[in-house]
């Protein structure tokens, strides 16, 4: 991958006296699926409404596809999106409601819409229902027609803002799915969530808001690389087992849940097991955990990840 899909430069959003973003640099590389991270408040949402020129910045700069702020106009028709909830005619069917949106394309070949208007609604799993009224429609799938709608045209660019909304954990898994195929299609993608064990398994980049800033931003194999596994030993005797972790040089250990855990910085989990049954202690189970997107963002910001900004 070179270059970048998207760029920002202190980009800032203020309503009144209230930051909602805050000196935001934003980098998004081309190729890459990049998981845009934060509780609800913390300033996604009005980020991206920003780098597609929704809304105008306070302060800060933005590239999109290329294109500076003021010609982030002639990048949109590359770029698909999905911000803040899908909107639809209640009375038309999602074909239709499809139809109707293609036809405002001036760029989308007309010989081919019924091709492209099914193929998406496919790619969603909403063929079958491409008949029905969207009124009828459930608030999964009306989230899955608004992803459709970001289908319909081949896109350089996919910004889709909390894609899951509304899904059951099967729709959840298919969207994940869609992410990954785009991806590998060549589509850069940028998907905003609130639910970092989805995000976890398709991102090839990450970046953290937490109250208006962008706290951490990187290649998922990168972020939070300075977080060591750990080791958690199962048993009923923990606080014993945790002395026996600190006398082998395991790190912050503590008791956790009928468990002693403590972090492996050098000591050697074999070590640690052995140490326990020399000493008497009933080992139930043992297990190195590899730490997770969520125990990344406790650690940058302190807080759970289900405390809004």
């Amino acid at each position: 991958m070179t270059g970048a899909a998207v760029t920002t430069s202190g980009l800032t959003k203020k309503f009144g006296h209230q930051v909602a973003v805050d000196g935001v640099d934003l980098e998004v590389p081309l190729g890459s699926v990049y998981g845009f991270l934060g509780p609800n408040g913390s300033g996604k949402t009005t980020t991206i409404r920003m780098v597609l020129g929704l809304i105008v910045p306070t302060a800060g700069e933005v590239q999109l596809l290329g294109n500076p702020l003021g010609r982030i106009g002639e990048s949109l028709p590359r770029v698909g999106a999905l911000v803040e909830g899908p909107a639809f005619h209640l009375y038309l069917s999602g074909r239709d409601n499809l139809r109707r949106l293609d036809a405002a394309d001036l760029r989308a070949d007309p010989a081919t819409s019924a091709t492209r208007i099914d193929s998406a609604l496919d790619r969603v799993g909403l063929l079958a229902a491409a008949t029905k009224r969207y009124r009828a429609y459930s608030l999964g799938m009306r989230q899955r027609l608004a992803i459709a709608a970001s289908l319909l045209t081949p896109k350089e660019l996919l910004v889709l803002d909390e894609p899951t909304n509304g899904l059951d954990p099967q729709g959840t898994r298919e969207v994940r799915h869609l992410v990954a195929s785009l991806a590998d299609e060549g589509s850069t993608v940028l998907v905003s969530s609130h639910l970092l064990s989805e995000i976890e398994q398709v991102c090839t980049h990450v970046g953290v808001m937490h109250v208006g800033r962008l706290v951490a931003q990187g290649p998922v194999s990168e972020i939070g690389g300075d977080a060591r596994p750990r080791a958690r030993v199962e048993t009923d005797q923990p606080q014993v087992a945790a002395r026996i972790m600190t006398e082998l040089g395991v790190r912050d250990v503590r008791v956790d849940h009928g468990s002693a855990v403590g972090e492996l910085d050098g000591t050697a989990p074999e070590k640690i097991v052995a140490g326990c049954v020399q000493q008497g202690l009933a080992v139930t189970g043992f297990r190195v955990e590899t730490p997770s997107l969520e125990d990344t963002f406790v650690a940058l910001t302190g807080e759970g990840f289900d405390v809004s900004g």
